[in-house]
């Protein structure tokens, strides 16, 4: 695989709206992201779908994701978006400002260090905690906490990643946030060391 840079790989093929890019980070093929921060390092494969979404670092999403997938008024006689997006039926009418700015307020949040897997799905308002893990095809409708595996739909807890003391270690750590050159330092240790041994060379 080619070298990354610092600046965000984009394929031209991608639409972005309002969207921050981190460093390292990559969006694939015919990805749709509108109102999301993409952290440093993370990146998604192709067909994915994001929408007013907070993704941290080092996530990696595999085809197909959609994070923050967007609603419909439900409580109304009818659902079909010329309620809200009306202009593109009529001249005399506007858009319904108020539906887009509760849209948009929303927001799906995926940690540091997590891996969603292919055709995985994470709803408005979930929170995806650091380190975790959400299988294929599931659906996240709640909150996941830190290094947790869910699956299924709707998704549930299957598995613990690691222990939660381990986990709250690997949080404090914040190995995310050390800087390039010391990933680079230290990678021969994120490859040998166990997470336990790990952890004992770098704390404190």
């Amino acid at each position: 695989m080619p070298k990354l840079s610092v600046e965000p790989r984009v394929h031209e093929t991608a639409d972005l709206e309002n969207c921050q890019l981190g460093a390292y980070t990559e969006i694939s093929e015919q990805c749709s992201l509108i109102n999301v921060t993409f952290g440093d390092y993370s990146y998604c494969s192709r067909l994915c779908d994001f929408a007013n979404a907070e993704v941290g670092k080092f996530v990696n999403i595999a085809a197909m994701v959609r994070i923050g997938a967007t609603n419909h008024p439900m409580d109304k006689p009818c659902q079909h978006h010329f309620l809200y997006r009306s202009r593109m039926y009529w001249d005399d009418v506007e858009d319904d400002a108020a539906f887009f700015a509760k849209r948009r307020a929303r927001i799906a949040r995926v940690g540091h260090d997590t891996w969603l897997g292919h055709g995985a799905m994470v709803m408005p308002d979930a929170t995806v905690g650091h380190g975790a893990v959400i299988a294929a095809k599931a659906v996240v409708t709640k909150d996941v906490g830190p290094y947790e595996v869910w699956g299924g739909v709707p998704a549930r807890r299957i598995k613990l990643r690691h222990p939660p003391e381990i986990g709250e270690r690997l949080q404090a750590l914040a190995w995310w946030d050390w800087s390039h050159q010391t990933l680079r330092d230290r990678l021969e240790a994120f490859r040998s060391l166990s997470v336990e041994a790990f952890l004992e060379k770098y704390e404190g």
